[in-house]
């Protein structure tokens, strides 16, 4: 059965760090709690002059280096974000033009589940011969929805793109081949109220009065969005190492979405793997959402953290709920 894989992978992060000290100035919190409560210690924030497409555009070229292909050679873009360019058109169209690519380009809005989303439909269209390269791209400029004086939100994310390129197992070009073993992808709209944004789109088009209650801006109920995302990463991952007859003991490295520590030891814990085999950088970024875990997997190959032929599981959960789970042969 023909499989697809990652050929290359590439990130992108904005020059700008806001710390937590930062945050004490702008917002009624302390690094203390925001540390205690998430592990994370600061965040990058992309420049005003900068969009979405622009970071987007710099990790997909970043991704087709590893991968030693040129952008021209890419046969279709996917990208995963909450937070385009424009509401139309779509963002990857902006991506396949400053990249110089000729081929079809589409959105996708899976939230923090985006990047595992774009997985599987990049694995879909090569497995069966429709498409060779897949750039497969995870971006989220954050810092542009959420209300900086909502100390409950505002501590949370951070800017950040991460891409790969998704190429036949078999063909060509050569970089670090990782076969995409399986993948899953799960959501449940009884529970959309507890992440979202509320206005803006058909059912409260914007006005004056959405605009003065800040009705565009991330709202979260924190506490069930922790409880989905344990119950469910955890869920998402234990389906994909059973359908695969891996056990726990037999992952080399976990790639959970970057969006509370405490989430992340849940899930641990659940699905039976030590944190010393999760890769975190949460203290680093934030929750970039899209972005997270291609951005992870981006930093732990430069790091050497894994290494052909190793088991890697992905997941992660973001608004819908919608979430998923993919298990790599490195």
């Amino acid at each position: 059965m023909l499989r697809s894989r990652i050929a290359g992978i590439g990130r992108a992060l904005p020059q700008r760090v806001l710390t937590n000290a930062d945050l004490e100035q702008m917002v009624d919190t302390t690094n203390e709690w925001i540390v205690e409560r998430t592990g994370i210690r600061r965040r990058r924030v992309l420049d005003d002059d900068l969009c979405t497409s622009d970071l987007a555009a710099e990790a997909g070229r970043k991704a087709c280096a590893a991968a030693g292909i040129d952008a021209t050679e890419i046969d279709a873009i996917i990208v995963g974000t909450v937070t385009p360019d424009r509401p139309m058109p779509a963002t990857a169209v902006y991506v396949q033009q400053k990249i110089g690519a000729g081929c079809p380009a589409f959105d996708i809005s899976a939230a923090c589940a985006g990047f595992i989303y774009g997985l599987a439909i990049a694995d879909g269209l090569i497995c069966r011969g429709a498409y060779k390269r897949i750039l497969v791209i995870g971006v989220e400029i954050l810092s542009r929805i959420v209300n900086w004086k909502d100390r409950n939100t505002c501590v949370l994310f951070g800017d950040g793109a991460g891409a790969a390129v998704v190429a036949p197992e078999d063909g060509e070009p050569r970089g670090s081949a990782s076969a995409i073993l399986d993948l899953e992808l799960c959501a449940d709209g009884q529970h959309a109220c507890h992440l979202d944004i509320p206005a803006g789109g058909t059912v409260e088009p914007t006005s004056f009065d959405t605009l003065e209650r800040k009705r565009h801006y991330v709202q979260m109920n924190g506490r069930q969005v922790f409880t989905q995302g344990v119950k469910n990463m955890s869920a998402a991952a234990k389906i994909v190492l059973e359908r695969n007859g891996v056990l726990p003991s037999e992952v080399s490295c976990v790639f959970a979405h970057q969006a509370n520590m405490r989430i992340i030891e849940g899930v641990s814990q659940r699905v039976g793997i030590s944190m010393d085999r999760f890769f975190n950088n949460i203290h680093e970024y934030g929750n970039t959402s899209s972005a997270s875990i291609p951005i992870s997997l981006s930093e732990a190959v430069e790091q050497g953290r894994i290494k052909r032929g190793d088991l890697v599981l992905l997941t992660a959960l973001g608004a819908g709920i919608a979430w998923g789970a993919a298990l790599i042969r490195w």
